[in-house]
């Protein structure tokens, strides 16, 4: 059995993620987050209250697993005050999380990864590690994208490709997905901006990103690793 870790896994995508792959009796879940207050999880999913970016306690997590043979870095934060108004403190959290989690995080699953010889490790970037957030879409919503944030998954996408060429020699493979927006409760303006400015037509639904996800974590995938796999309905392509 496989043991998979899964960071921000009570969040919106790390439900998602983790529901998936209990239907995947390979695996044995490792469900990393602050709390599982809003979490129905079965209990064959390990629940474990870590805050990733506390470097001891990512280190003593690893400590008490010995393997791991496949990484989910998904936890991560935003801000959505404006720019101008921006505090170093807003900033520095952001970047806690998003950077220094997930470098940490890595640094550790890697060591064990390096040492039995495989593994597999994704990355949660953004479309907005790519391209900035079109105002046009927000308008006057308060849920702006900030700029933080596209920088802290800017550089996951880049910590992604490093590793990857450091690690290869190791067979393991570190990749980064980056989605668009994804369906939930946003207002039918907001939708509807969004759906128009996506080649696609619409937001991704929560089977979206499950194929680029299985993919990236099977057995079969010994040779594609530094990549940043977009599932964005083409968003980012005009």
């Amino acid at each position: 059995m496989k043991n998979v870790v899964i960071t921000g896994a009570s969040g919106q995508l790390g439900k998602l993620f983790v529901n998936h792959l209990l239907d995947k009796t390979e695996y044995k879940i490792y469900a990393l987050d602050l709390d599982f207050i809003n979490c129905d999880f079965p209990e064959c999913v390990s629940k474990i209250i870590l805050d990733i970016s506390k470097e001891q306690d990512v280190v003593k997590f690893f400590s008490s697993i010995k393997s791991i043979d496949i990484l989910i870095n998904n936890a991560g934060i935003g801000v959505f005050t404006p720019f101008e108004d921006r505090t170093v403190e807003e900033f520095m959290g952001v970047v806690d999380v998003n950077l220094k989690g997930t470098f940490l995080m890595c640094r550790e699953a890697l060591k064990l990864m390096k040492s039995a010889k495989i593994g597999k490790v994704v990355n949660i970037g953004s479309i907005y590690g790519v391209v900035s957030s079109d105002p046009k879409i927000y308008g006057d919503s308060g849920r702006n994208n900030s700029e933080v944030y596209s920088m802290s998954k800017a550089g996951v996408i880049m910590l992604t490709k490093y590793l990857a060429v450091h690690y290869a020699p190791y067979n393991v493979q570190i990749n980064t997905i980056s989605p668009g927006g994804v369906t939930r409760s946003q207002s039918n303006d907001f939708i509807k901006d969004y759906n128009n400015r996506t080649p696609a037509g619409r937001m991704a639904n929560d089977l979206d990103l499950m194929p680029a996800l299985d993919f990236l974590i099977s057995d079969n995938n010994a040779y594609t690793t530094g990549q940043n796999i977009i599932v964005d309905g083409g968003f980012i392509s005009w």
